[in-house]
């Protein structure tokens, strides 16, 4: 079938969206528009809009953004065409001739349709038979509600390997096969043909819905756990209706709920997903015997910003989650992440549920931990890190996550939060950063120098911090050689104003990027850049005054580094001092001894850098008064 422009654009003029929309959403007249609280995410106050002039709804909260036609794919799930024909049955529209390849391929998908359908009403007799007594039984011993079986609906497959041919005799075999249900047996070695076979036999079985909620697979359960040569779960085979990786089991029902909860819960397995339902979690989904893939990721974030992932607390399950975690790193986008439920050693949710009830799931899942944390604490229990070289390998491993994802500011933005943690852990007597927005200004330096030279240094100190690290980056886009030093240190600042924290993840990526910044990137290179990301750099007219070389026209480039480092000094050196001072002075009620030693060692090292600032102060200001004829103090 093909659907011309023209076509789908009467289509929606003869629609009302409102009229549409309005049907599942209470919507608010507001002028020419309707409002109302999103469909597609949790909100108090309405940010959802209606235009039936313009044809199209749009949330100014999380972006869903759509025609009726995007209105009932993305809310209701039905497929393009599905969508098309309701409306255009609405309308009154007679859609265009299918051409006959595409009515073959849909009357194959129809029979397809018909024969699971048929199926699962076939396990489901099956069940409430004599021959379904064991599978009864089980169930009964899981504690599912009566309710909570019809809800997903449970059924069985008898043991024999005919049974279900003969129990869906109307349909041919050749249908049977490609739904999936049965077996061919291929023996090029044999000259007798040898019959299929039912894939399904002696089994639990729960029918695998897409996202309209039609049956388009199978999952089965052992139920003889003497069985040990045979797969504990089964599910149907990839056919022209089921893709594994492509679908999320309960994903149909589990939807609308989770777009109003604001909340869904990804599982291991179909069983796990019908104990939260059972314990009163609904907004639940599994994969289906596959990792996570980036389509059903995909699924996931169309229903919910920041899914939870809540796998098993075995090694199995630890590993499933961190291969879903580096699976999404590529696909991260503003507002799209995940968030990592960790459950207790050796327990899976259902075990949780029985023996803690669901409150302590619930409890758990209230603490998930975001994804960049759990990505570092992930890499940071993966091995023993005793040694420097063991160290950087764990830094190796998560810069190379951070390159793997592809939005740039959200790299920019794990590259600072990953090397914080790891600046923390590994030098834990130097804090990696302060708090966010915070400086702590250290004492003023004495006055035993030249009364100009001390003052001029001591107001360097007292400026803002931005202004400081303003001038500070100025400084390096004119001597970008320096950057290769001081990147790291700048990676640890967490400056209040988001422009200057921009700017600093541009020279931090290059003085990391490209070695020899001063060989490979000249300040036009940079200055590129800054323009590509719209990024306006600060200019050197607007830090005069400041003592430092690297902001002077006729600099001399030694001077200019030089006087970078100490200003890097003041930006990162000082407050850690300061913050250490603090922290062993409180540590001498416990420990008065340790406590004293960590404090002269720490004032040592103070005096140590306030000599060498003051060093540096007295240099330049003798520099200055010798060519201005004055102590350059204005």
């Amino acid at each position: 079938m093909s659907l011309s422009p023209a076509f789908l654009d009467e289509l929606r003029a003869r629609i009302s969206l409102s009229g549409v929309i309005g049907r599942t959403t209470r919507l608010t007249k507001a002028g020419r528009e309707f409002k109302a609280c999103c469909p597609f995410h949790s909100e108090k106050s309405p940010s959802f809009t209606v235009n039936d002039d313009k044809g199209f709804y749009h949330c100014f909260g999380c972006g869903a953004h759509g025609d009726v036609i995007r209105w009932l794919t993305d809310q209701r799930g039905l497929a393009f065409m599905d969508a098309v024909k309701e409306l255009a049955g609405e309308a009154g529209m007679e859609l265009p001739a299918m051409d006959p390849r595409a009515a073959e391929k849909a009357k194959e998908r129809q029979g397809l349709d018909d024969v699971m359908a048929a199926a699962q009403a076939w396990f489901v007799e099956r069940l409430r038979s004599d021959e379904g007594a064991a599978a009864r039984k089980y169930l009964a011993g899981r504690g599912f509600a009566p309710a909570v079986v019809e809800l997903f609906g449970f059924g069985f497959a008898p043991e024999g390997r005919q049974a279900l041919k003969t129990g869906l005799g109307a349909f041919p075999e050749a249908l049977l096969i490609e739904a999936g249900l049965r077996i061919v047996v291929e023996d090029p070695s044999s000259t007798t043909k040898r019959e299929p076979y039912d894939r399904f036999r002696a089994r639990l079985m729960l029918p695998i819905r897409n996202p309209r909620g039609q049956i388009v697979g199978f999952g089965g359960r052992i139920l003889d756990a003497a069985k040990t040569d045979a797969p504990k779960y089964l599910n149907s085979p990839d056919t022209p209706i089921f893709d594994k990786g492509r679908t999320l089991y309960n994903l149909d029902k589990a939807a609308p709920l989770a777009r109003k909860s604001g909340r869904l819960v990804v599982v291991e397995g179909y069983m796990d997903v019908v104990a939260l339902a059972n314990a009163g979690i609904e907004e639940a989904v599994a994969p289906l015997g596959t990792a996570l893939t980036e389509a059903q990721l995909e699924l996931a974030w169309r229903v919910c910003e920041t899914p939870l992932l809540c796998f098993d607390g075995d090694a199995a399950g630890q590993r499933a989650a961190m291969r879903a975690m580096v699976r999404a790193l590529p696909l991260l986008r503003p507002a799209h992440s995940l968030a990592i439920c960790r459950m207790p050693q050796g327990l899976d949710p259902d075990d949780l549920l029985k023996a803690q009830g669901p409150q302590a799931l619930l409890a758990l899942l209230g603490q998930a931990t975001p994804l960049v944390e759990a990505l570092w604490q992930a890499e940071r229990d993966a091995q023993p890190c005793p040694t420097p070289e063991a160290k950087a390998g764990l830094k190796a491993r998560l810069l190379a996550h951070v390159d793997a994802i592809a939005h740039p500011d959200i790299r920019s933005l794990y590259r600072r939060e990953l090397l914080d943690r790891f600046g923390g852990w590994a030098f834990p007597a130097r804090p990696a950063r302060e708090p966010r927005g915070a400086f702590r200004r250290g004492p003023a330096l004495p006055d035993r120098l030249d009364p100009g030279v001390a003052h001029r240094l001591n107001r360097a100190a007292d400026e803002s911090p931005d202004k400081l690290l303003g001038a500070v980056i100025a400084g390096f886009l004119r001597f970008p050689a320096s950057l290769v030093r001081h990147s790291d240190a700048l990676a640890r600042l967490a400056p209040a104003d988001s422009r200057i924290a921009a700017l600093i993840d541009v020279l931090v990526e290059c003085g990391d990027g490209f070695g020899d910044v001063g060989q490979v990137l000249d300040r036009q290179g940079i200055a590129t850049i800054l323009v590509e990301r719209k990024l306006q750099p600060p200019a050197i007219r607007d830090y005069a005054g400041l003592p430092f070389a690297f902001l002077a026209e006729d600099a001399d480039p030694a001077a200019a580094r030089a006087d970078l480092a100490e200003a890097m000094a003041l930006l990162v050196e000082r407050p850690a001092l300061e913050a250490a001072l603090a922290a062993a002075e409180k540590r001498f009620a416990e420990d008065p001894e340790g406590a004293f030693a960590e404090q002269q060692r720490l004032l040592q090292t103070r005096l140590a850098l306030e000599r060498r600032m003051m060093q540096r102060a007295t240099a330049r200001a003798g520099a200055e008064t010798g060519t201005n004829g004055s102590d350059g103090d204005h």
